[in-house]
């Protein structure tokens, strides 16, 4: 009854591990660093890591709309059923043609499936790529006031681990949404209020950003990666709310100021 766990150590993989864990269920981690280890780039590593499981959270890095990604998806798909797994739950991304691909593979498998599709984690802003520029006070982005309802990570977690364990989700997309939209600079406003520091937040031409983020050590690939993100799915096809997190929990989603608040002390500063 063992679930593997595909990006167990990120964002939302290390929450959905977290949570089956104390539901007292068997959990493999799909990381390098497990034992055994799985690896995107190194598809010798599947076979051990599906060997004897039953469900998979799939979290593809490093995102779903790169190149490469279906191709990945679909062989892990393939694998996945020939291991006898039967339950697979795809971290999806919102607006992204490339991620679509993914999802068609997802759903022809002939396994119970369940599609969570989420747009901009509100966690980048403590744990990701933004929490810098946030410790700096400046968000230095490559796109315009465009509004965003960005989604909290344990929401994503609390909705995959249902899918996991529970009836009822199987052959269901749940498209996850914070409860309202919110610019960059609505975001810098909110972070502003719960910290008590000034954060702002500034456009930058995606040339500025991508030598900002290789400056801060980020790959030159990935920072490329995040700025095309940024640029194709941050154009307002993402520009409203939905009810997934109700449709699948019977809760409403939390909202970004709750999630400021709670976080705080992660932006002291510096």
């Amino acid at each position: 009854m063992t679930i593997l766990v595909l990006g167990g150590t990120g964002k939302t993989g290390r929450r959905v591990a977290d949570r089956l864990t104390s539901l007292g269920l068997p959990v493999r981690i799909g990381s390098r660093s497990a034992t055994p280890s799985f690896d995107w780039a190194d598809r010798s590593t599947w076979a051990a890591a599906l060997d004897g499981v039953e469900s998979v959270y799939v979290a593809y890095y490093p995102d779903l709309a790169l190149p490469g990604a279906y191709e990945d998806v679909r062989e892990l798909t393939r694998l996945a059923a020939d291991a006898g797994v039967r339950r697979l739950v795809l971290l999806s991304g919102r607006g992204e043609p490339g991620a679509e691909a993914s999802e068609r593979t997802v759903r022809e498998s002939g396994l119970d499936w369940t599609i969570v599709r989420c747009g901009w984690f509100m966690q980048n802003f403590s744990e990701g790529f933004l929490l810098d520029q946030v410790l700096d006070g400046v968000l230095a982005i490559p796109v315009a006031d465009v509004p965003e309802p960005f989604v909290d990570a344990d929401d994503i977690a609390d909705v995959a681990v249902a899918a996991l364990t529970q009836d009822g989700h199987a052959g269901r997309l749940y498209e996850l949404t914070g409860p309202r939209l919110l610019t960059f600079a609505d975001a810098a406003a909110e972070l502003s209020k719960a910290t008590g520091r000034t954060i702002t937040s500034i456009e930058v031409t995606p040339e500025e950003y991508v030598a900002g983020a290789v400056a801060a050590g980020v790959p030159k690939e990935e920072a490329e990666g995040l700025t095309g993100l940024f640029t194709e799915v941050l154009d307002g096809r993402n520009a409203h709310v939905t009810d997934g997190v109700r449709e699948a929990l019977g809760r409403p989603a939390r909202d970004f100021a709750d999630y400021a608040r709670a976080g705080a002390a992660a932006w002291a500063g510096r």
